[in-house]
Protein backbone atom coordinates (compact mmCIF):
# COMPACT_ATOMS: atom_id res chain seq x y z
CA UNK A 1 0.00 0.00 0.00
CA UNK A 2 1.75 3.35 -0.79
CA UNK A 3 2.34 5.71 1.62
CA UNK A 4 -0.44 8.71 2.74
CA UNK A 5 0.88 12.12 1.64
CA UNK A 6 -0.02 15.48 3.00
CA UNK A 7 -2.97 17.63 1.29
CA UNK A 8 -1.40 18.92 -1.79
CA UNK A 9 -2.15 22.67 -0.62
CA UNK A 10 -0.57 22.33 2.75
CA UNK A 11 2.44 20.30 1.39
CA UNK A 12 3.00 23.13 -1.48
CA UNK A 13 2.87 25.58 1.17
CA UNK A 14 5.18 23.94 3.93
CA UNK A 15 7.87 23.54 0.63
CA UNK A 16 7.42 27.05 0.24
CA UNK A 17 7.66 28.50 3.33
CA UNK A 18 10.43 26.08 3.76
CA UNK A 19 12.39 27.07 0.78
CA UNK A 20 11.78 30.84 2.21
CA UNK A 21 13.14 30.33 4.79
CA UNK A 22 16.05 28.23 3.96
CA UNK A 23 16.97 31.95 1.58
CA UNK A 24 16.89 33.20 4.61
CA UNK A 25 19.19 31.46 6.73
CA UNK A 26 21.79 31.35 3.71
CA UNK A 27 21.48 35.51 3.86
CA UNK A 28 22.10 35.23 7.51
CA UNK A 29 25.32 32.80 7.22
CA UNK A 30 26.29 34.67 4.96
CA UNK A 31 26.30 37.94 6.20
CA UNK A 32 27.37 36.43 10.19
CA UNK A 33 30.37 34.69 8.05
CA UNK A 34 31.49 37.94 6.71
CA UNK A 35 30.67 39.80 9.67
CA UNK A 36 33.26 37.05 11.65
CA UNK A 37 35.64 37.59 9.55
CA UNK A 38 35.49 41.06 10.10
CA UNK A 39 36.30 40.71 13.91
CA UNK A 40 39.13 38.24 13.18
CA UNK A 41 40.56 40.99 10.90
CA UNK A 42 40.65 43.30 13.65
CA UNK A 43 40.87 40.96 16.38
CA UNK A 44 44.49 40.37 14.66
CA UNK A 45 44.94 44.13 14.41
CA UNK A 46 44.14 44.54 18.10
CA UNK A 47 46.27 41.87 19.33
CA UNK A 48 49.30 43.66 17.01
CA UNK A 49 48.65 46.35 19.06
CA UNK A 50 48.82 45.10 22.44
CA UNK A 51 52.13 43.54 21.02
CA UNK A 52 53.49 46.91 20.51
CA UNK A 53 51.98 48.20 23.95
CA UNK A 54 53.60 45.27 25.83
CA UNK A 55 56.56 45.69 24.16
CA UNK A 56 56.90 49.45 24.85
CA UNK A 57 56.11 48.52 28.70
CA UNK A 58 59.28 46.44 28.96
CA UNK A 59 61.54 49.07 28.45
CA UNK A 60 60.38 51.09 31.05
CA UNK A 61 60.46 48.37 33.45
CA UNK A 62 63.89 47.31 32.48
CA UNK A 63 65.13 50.97 33.13
CA UNK A 64 63.22 51.02 36.07
CA UNK A 65 65.18 47.91 37.48
CA UNK A 66 68.45 49.34 36.03
CA UNK A 67 67.53 52.36 38.20
CA UNK A 68 66.93 50.71 41.20
CA UNK A 69 69.77 48.57 41.23
CA UNK A 70 71.87 51.89 40.53
CA UNK A 71 69.61 53.82 43.77
CA UNK A 72 70.06 50.62 46.34
CA UNK A 73 74.28 51.09 45.38
CA UNK A 74 74.14 54.67 45.64
CA UNK A 75 71.92 54.14 49.00
CA UNK A 76 75.28 52.13 50.25
CA UNK A 77 77.92 54.13 49.20
CA UNK A 78 76.06 56.93 51.25
CA UNK A 79 76.35 55.01 54.57
CA UNK A 80 79.91 54.05 53.53
CA UNK A 81 80.27 57.32 53.55
CA UNK A 82 78.75 58.43 56.98
CA UNK A 83 80.77 55.63 58.71
CA UNK A 84 83.81 57.48 57.53
CA UNK A 85 82.65 60.82 58.20
CA UNK A 86 82.20 59.82 61.80
CA UNK A 87 85.59 58.53 61.89
CA UNK A 88 86.90 61.72 60.12
CA UNK A 89 85.21 64.06 63.06
CA UNK A 90 86.89 61.31 65.07
CA UNK A 91 90.11 62.35 63.99
CA UNK A 92 89.43 65.96 64.33
CA UNK A 93 88.57 65.69 67.86
CA UNK A 94 92.08 64.00 68.54
CA UNK A 95 93.74 66.15 66.88
CA UNK A 96 92.31 69.34 68.38
CA UNK A 97 92.82 67.20 72.03
CA UNK A 98 96.42 65.97 70.76
CA UNK A 99 97.06 70.08 70.19
CA UNK A 100 95.65 71.24 73.55
CA UNK A 101 97.42 68.58 75.61
CA UNK A 102 100.47 69.42 73.51
CA UNK A 103 100.77 73.58 74.18
CA UNK A 104 99.69 72.89 77.64
CA UNK A 105 103.56 71.30 78.06
CA UNK A 106 105.24 74.83 76.36
CA UNK A 107 106.28 77.12 78.83
CA UNK A 108 103.95 80.17 78.41
CA UNK A 109 107.64 82.48 78.03
CA UNK A 110 108.20 80.51 74.34
CA UNK A 111 105.94 83.13 73.18
CA UNK A 112 108.72 85.49 73.64
CA UNK A 113 110.65 85.26 70.43
CA UNK A 114 114.48 87.09 70.86
CA UNK A 115 113.74 89.16 67.94
CA UNK A 116 110.76 90.93 69.31
CA UNK A 117 112.51 91.07 73.10
CA UNK A 118 115.04 93.04 71.37
CA UNK A 119 112.56 95.37 69.54
CA UNK A 120 111.17 96.19 73.33
CA UNK A 121 114.41 96.90 75.15
CA UNK A 122 115.61 99.22 72.15
CA UNK A 123 112.19 101.14 72.40
CA UNK A 124 112.52 101.37 76.33
CA UNK A 125 116.12 102.35 75.78
CA UNK A 126 115.07 105.16 73.26
CA UNK A 127 112.69 106.51 75.81
CA UNK A 128 114.98 106.56 78.72
CA UNK A 129 117.34 108.22 76.56
CA UNK A 130 115.21 111.22 75.03
CA UNK A 131 112.50 111.95 77.73
CA UNK A 132 112.81 113.14 81.04
CA UNK A 133 110.81 111.43 83.37
CA UNK A 134 109.83 111.62 86.84
CA UNK A 135 111.89 109.39 89.10
CA UNK A 136 109.27 107.08 89.84
CA UNK A 137 108.89 106.08 86.01
CA UNK A 138 112.59 105.93 85.77
CA UNK A 139 112.66 103.13 88.26
CA UNK A 140 109.91 101.23 86.32
CA UNK A 141 111.81 101.77 82.99
CA UNK A 142 115.22 100.28 84.79
CA UNK A 143 113.09 97.53 85.99
CA UNK A 144 111.71 97.10 82.80
CA UNK A 145 114.92 96.86 80.94
CA UNK A 146 116.38 94.76 83.49
CA UNK A 147 113.27 92.21 83.08
CA UNK A 148 113.41 92.19 79.31
CA UNK A 149 117.20 91.55 79.37
CA UNK A 150 117.13 88.67 81.70
CA UNK A 151 114.04 87.44 79.36
CA UNK A 152 116.21 87.83 76.21
CA UNK A 153 118.86 85.61 77.90
CA UNK A 154 116.33 83.13 78.69
CA UNK A 155 115.23 83.14 75.19
CA UNK A 156 117.94 82.65 73.49
CA UNK A 157 119.48 79.88 75.57
CA UNK A 158 116.01 78.37 74.36
CA UNK A 159 116.40 78.79 71.21
CA UNK A 160 116.38 75.17 70.36
CA UNK A 161 113.59 74.22 72.52
CA UNK A 162 111.63 76.61 71.21
CA UNK A 163 112.01 76.05 67.48
CA UNK A 164 111.63 72.43 68.21
CA UNK A 165 108.11 73.43 70.47
CA UNK A 166 107.07 75.21 67.25
CA UNK A 167 107.91 73.06 64.45
CA UNK A 168 105.47 70.18 66.90
CA UNK A 169 102.62 72.82 67.37
CA UNK A 170 103.00 73.44 63.51
CA UNK A 171 102.68 69.69 62.82
CA UNK A 172 100.12 69.29 65.43
CA UNK A 173 97.86 72.63 63.24
CA UNK A 174 98.51 70.76 60.37
CA UNK A 175 97.25 67.51 61.70
CA UNK A 176 93.81 69.45 63.15
CA UNK A 177 93.74 70.78 59.16
CA UNK A 178 94.02 67.34 57.57
CA UNK A 179 91.52 65.77 59.72
CA UNK A 180 89.35 69.05 59.35
CA UNK A 181 89.85 68.74 55.01
CA UNK A 182 89.24 65.08 55.16
CA UNK A 183 85.29 65.58 57.02
CA UNK A 184 84.88 68.47 54.38
CA UNK A 185 85.62 66.27 51.07
CA UNK A 186 83.57 63.31 53.04
CA UNK A 187 80.74 65.34 53.38
CA UNK A 188 80.83 66.84 49.82
CA UNK A 189 81.00 63.48 48.35
CA UNK A 190 77.94 63.10 50.49
CA UNK A 191 76.22 65.89 49.16
CA UNK A 192 76.89 64.20 45.40
CA UNK A 193 76.34 60.83 45.86
CA UNK A 194 72.76 62.40 47.65
CA UNK A 195 72.32 64.36 44.73
CA UNK A 196 72.64 61.64 42.76
CA UNK A 197 70.84 59.40 44.67
CA UNK A 198 67.41 61.69 44.56
CA UNK A 199 67.97 62.47 41.24
CA UNK A 200 67.89 58.77 40.18
CA UNK A 201 64.68 58.55 42.71
CA UNK A 202 62.50 60.82 40.27
CA UNK A 203 63.74 59.30 37.72
CA UNK A 204 62.20 55.87 38.75
CA UNK A 205 59.36 57.78 39.51
CA UNK A 206 59.55 59.59 35.75
CA UNK A 207 59.44 56.16 34.27
CA UNK A 208 56.79 54.22 36.74
CA UNK A 209 54.89 56.73 35.37
CA UNK A 210 55.28 56.90 31.98
CA UNK A 211 55.16 52.65 32.11
CA UNK A 212 51.94 52.80 34.12
CA UNK A 213 50.32 55.38 31.37
CA UNK A 214 51.53 52.17 28.81
CA UNK A 215 49.92 49.89 31.33
CA UNK A 216 46.70 51.31 30.88
CA UNK A 217 47.47 51.79 27.60
CA UNK A 218 47.89 47.85 27.36
CA UNK A 219 44.89 47.24 29.61
CA UNK A 220 42.63 49.23 27.06
CA UNK A 221 43.89 46.96 23.83
CA UNK A 222 43.51 43.77 26.55
CA UNK A 223 39.79 45.12 26.95
CA UNK A 224 39.81 45.71 23.62
CA UNK A 225 40.21 42.64 22.36
CA UNK A 226 38.33 40.53 25.55
CA UNK A 227 35.79 42.57 24.21
CA UNK A 228 36.35 41.39 20.21
CA UNK A 229 36.39 38.22 21.36
CA UNK A 230 33.44 37.83 23.05
CA UNK A 231 31.67 39.78 20.15
CA UNK A 232 33.28 36.67 18.08
CA UNK A 233 32.06 33.74 20.41
CA UNK A 234 28.79 35.44 19.98
CA UNK A 235 28.71 35.83 16.25
CA UNK A 236 29.86 31.87 16.57
CA UNK A 237 26.50 30.70 18.80
CA UNK A 238 24.48 32.63 16.43
CA UNK A 239 26.35 30.96 13.03
CA UNK A 240 25.59 27.19 15.57
CA UNK A 241 22.30 27.98 15.60
CA UNK A 242 21.65 28.76 12.03
CA UNK A 243 23.05 25.93 11.18
CA UNK A 244 21.36 23.97 13.36
CA UNK A 245 17.98 25.23 11.71
CA UNK A 246 19.44 24.98 8.66
CA UNK A 247 20.17 21.08 9.49
CA UNK A 248 17.21 20.46 10.52
CA UNK A 249 14.81 22.43 7.88
CA UNK A 250 17.02 20.68 5.45
CA UNK A 251 16.53 17.02 6.48
CA UNK A 252 12.51 17.93 6.45
CA UNK A 253 12.53 19.18 3.27
CA UNK A 254 14.77 16.18 1.95
CA UNK A 255 12.47 13.57 4.08
CA UNK A 256 9.25 14.94 2.21
CA UNK A 257 10.60 14.85 -0.86
CA UNK A 258 11.77 11.47 -0.52
CA UNK A 259 8.25 10.80 0.46
CA UNK A 260 7.13 12.53 -2.52
CA UNK A 261 9.63 11.03 -4.83
CA UNK A 262 8.01 7.58 -3.27
CA UNK A 263 4.67 7.91 -4.13
CA UNK A 264 5.57 9.08 -7.59
CA UNK A 265 7.69 6.34 -8.52
CA UNK A 266 5.04 4.22 -7.24
CA UNK A 267 2.44 5.38 -9.70
CA UNK A 268 3.95 6.81 -12.56
CA UNK A 269 7.61 7.22 -14.25
CA UNK A 270 9.58 10.42 -14.23
CA UNK A 271 11.61 12.20 -16.60
CA UNK A 272 13.26 13.76 -14.32
CA UNK A 273 13.02 16.72 -11.23
CA UNK A 274 10.82 19.45 -11.78
CA UNK A 275 12.58 23.05 -11.43
CA UNK A 276 11.45 24.09 -8.34
CA UNK A 277 13.29 20.94 -6.88
CA UNK A 278 16.41 21.99 -9.38
CA UNK A 279 16.29 25.67 -7.90
CA UNK A 280 15.79 23.91 -4.34
CA UNK A 281 18.55 21.61 -4.26
CA UNK A 282 20.67 24.78 -5.35
CA UNK A 283 20.06 26.59 -2.17
CA UNK A 284 20.28 23.41 -0.18
CA UNK A 285 23.81 22.70 -1.95
CA UNK A 286 24.75 26.69 -1.40
CA UNK A 287 23.38 26.37 2.01
CA UNK A 288 25.27 23.36 2.93
CA UNK A 289 28.83 25.23 1.62
CA UNK A 290 28.27 28.26 3.46
CA UNK A 291 28.17 25.59 6.81
CA UNK A 292 31.52 23.47 5.72
CA UNK A 293 32.69 27.03 4.78
CA UNK A 294 31.65 28.65 8.53
CA UNK A 295 33.12 25.70 10.29
CA UNK A 296 36.46 25.59 8.45
CA UNK A 297 36.63 29.20 9.85
CA UNK A 298 35.77 29.10 12.87
CA UNK A 299 38.46 25.69 13.10
CA UNK A 300 41.04 28.75 11.58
Amino acid sequence: MPPRLAAPDRADQEERQDRARLRELDARLTSLLARRRELFEELRHRSAEQKEALDRVRGPESDAEALHERHVQLGRHLNELRAARDVARRKVDEAVIHRRELLLTFDRREHDRPDLIKREIAELELRQQTRALPIDEENALIARLRQRSKDLKDAEARGAQVEEHAKLRKEADAAVEAAREEVAHVVEEMGQVSSERDATRMAIRTVLESAGSRIAELRVRGKERYELMGKIDEIGREIGAVEREGRELLSRTRARRAEVRDVVQAHAPRRGPPPEDLVASAAEARFAELMRQGKVSLGG
